[in-house]
């Protein structure tokens, strides 16, 4: 009696790199890793997905998916620790590329969950809050950030971007200059605010996660002349504490 021929797998990215050789002589026979097996390496151990969810991306069960990952690591570690040569071939699969995700969908968020959005330009804080297109998204369990995604505003702007957050379930955001009519919007939706942030997204959020971010009180930027620095062509305008160049404008 034939055996059962197996299930073919959805494998969402085709494999760059063929074959990995340790610096040296290959000792002993090569080592070959399935494309879907590499396949769940990427997803569960690069993507950082639950089994779940990668068993349903390569459309197979979540207990075939735990052996293909723990076959898989056996190999790689084969190959590593004992200097083997590691070929990428075979595995019965079909590619079918993930589709990529809309930039204005905000992803599911767990219960006891804790979200963060920092307003965002090119992986920094973008300083104006009333003028962001995009935010960057961190959902945190047990202090940690599990995931993050970059969404988009919508085109949204002050007021109307605080609804665009509490829909999106944020409780935390972090951003630089914002003004007192958004502080106002952002306090009657429950999320907490902390302005006057600058750097890089990522490092921002570590920081908060460690207890390192303060919480300033109010607008950061709002006409008054209230001791920043300013340059050319702007008046009374303060934006999370910076200096500001020629044709700068306020973001509240």
């Amino acid at each position: 009696m034939a055996g059962r021929r197996e299930k073919t797998r959805h494998v969402g990215m085709r494999p760059e790199y063929l074959g990995f050789t340790p610096d040296g002589t290959a000792a002993g026979v090569n080592v070959t890793l399935a494309i879907d097996e590499l396949e769940a390496l990427r997803l569960i151990d690069l993507e950082q997905l639950s089994q779940a969810e990668a068993a349903e991306r390569m459309g197979v069960a979540r207990t075939t998916i735990a052996m293909i990952c723990s076959r898989a690591h056996t190999k790689v570690a084969d190959a590593l620790v004992n200097g083997r040569r590691l070929v990428i071939t075979g595995g019965n699969v079909t590619y079918d590329p993930a589709p990529q995700p809309d930039a204005n969908v905000w992803s599911h968020k767990k219960e006891n969950s804790m979200r963060i959005a920092v307003t965002y330009e090119d992986g920094k804080i973008f300083q104006h809050f009333g003028r962001t297109e995009q935010f960057k998204v961190y959902d945190v369990e047990d202090g940690k950030v599990v995931s993050s995604q970059v969404v988009g505003s919508n085109g949204a702007g002050h007021g109307a971007l605080a609804g665009v957050l509490a829909a999106g379930g944020v409780d935390v955001l972090i951003c630089g200059g914002i003004g007192g009519g958004a502080v106002n919007a952002l306090a009657q939706t429950g999320i907490d605010i902390y302005p006057g942030a600058a750097g890089d997204c990522d490092a921002i959020v570590n920081a908060f996660l460690a207890g390192e971010v303060a919480q300033a009180e109010g607008a950061t930027c709002g006409c008054g002349g209230h001791g920043h620095e300013h340059g050319h062509g702007h008046e009374g305008c303060g934006c999370g504490g910076h200096g500001h160049g020629e044709g700068h404008h306020c973001c509240h």
